[in-house]
């Protein structure tokens, strides 16, 4: 997880109140961190230089001057972003136009998903997924699309998987998830009310929760219990979940294969038997004749 400012928040229960209150201060204004120097900082949020440079020592760095150039980082990549979301469809746009519009922003929106992943949360997730008797998905709408994406891949592995397409099925579904299995939860917004009640039930059986959701304060992040976020902003023509699909796709691709690696050999196997060929100019009909 490379973002300072998302160390600094999930981090915050774990503060002392007097850490907890910089906190709070920095991620209501983090230009603060850009603009004063750790005793100025200190002054500013009624501290002490030693309970700032303790708190950056809790989420990973060496010392407040790591923390700032970090932050400083950040905060230039979201001007950076600000600005090309200036640049958005535009009716006078060429098709070559819109062809380096479209890519930047998925490009751009998997590179942040990159750095928001927790290598250590994906290693639990991993193994979750590996010793889970079934692997439950959920999701609506686009995010439905990425669920079920990520349910063929499972698949292959051999692994039981359950998905379900209208919501009342999904919360039968989640009604009937155990301890030892796992639910896997695809929410963009991370608001939406039935992906909501279906967690609810999870987590009155029991059943680990890994949610794939953007990286805000949510519902479905506080119902979770491992969190795999991804960055995408949506606005204008691109609120058609372009790039956030990219993004939830990019996260299921990399649970796929990082599950497929724990037994590599195996897997390679499994997925060689799993192929499904194509015949190209070949009718149906003839294939079914096949067996295809």
């Amino acid at each position: 997880m490379n973002s300072a400012l998302l160390r600094l928040r999930e981090s915050s229960e774990r503060f002392s109140s007097t850490e907890r209150g910089v906190a709070e201060r920095i991620l209501a204004d983090p230009q603060l961190v850009v603009d004063l120097s750790v005793h100025e900082l200190a002054q500013k949020t009624f501290s002490s230089a030693s309970t700032i440079v303790r708190m950056c020592s809790h989420i990973g760095y060496s010392g407040y001057k790591e923390f700032r150039r970090a932050v400083t980082f950040e905060l230039a990549r979201r001007e950076q972003t600000r600005r090309d979301e200036q640049q958005e469809i535009q009716r006078s746009d060429s098709l070559e136009q819109i062809i380096d519009k479209i890519t930047y922003a998925n490009i751009l929106s998997l590179e942040e998903t990159r750095d928001l992943m927790d290598v250590e949360v994906l290693r639990a997730c991993v193994e979750l997924l590996h010793g889970a008797r079934v692997i439950y998905l959920f999701g609506l709408g686009a995010s439905l699309c990425a669920a079920k994406d990520a349910y063929l891949k499972f698949l292959r592995l051999n692994k039981l998987c359950v998905i379900n397409e209208d919501w009342h099925s999904q919360l039968v579904q989640s009604c009937n998830a155990a301890s030892g299995d796992v639910a896997l939860v695809f929410s963009y917004s991370g608001v939406t009310a039935e992906v909501i009640a279906c967690m609810k039930n999870l987590k009155k059986n029991g059943t680990p929760i890994i949610a794939i959701t953007r990286c805000v304060q949510s519902p479905v992040s506080e119902l979770a219990d491992y969190r795999l976020y991804t960055a995408a902003n949506e606005s204008l023509f691109r609120s058609g979940a372009m790039s956030s699909r990219m993004s939830q796709l990019n996260v299921a691709d990399i649970l796929f294969t990082a599950l497929a690696n724990e037994d590599y050999e195996q897997s390679v196997a499994q997925l060689s038997r799993t192929h499904i060929e194509k015949s190209a100019g070949m009718p149906p009909r003839a294939m079914r004749a096949r067996g295809g």
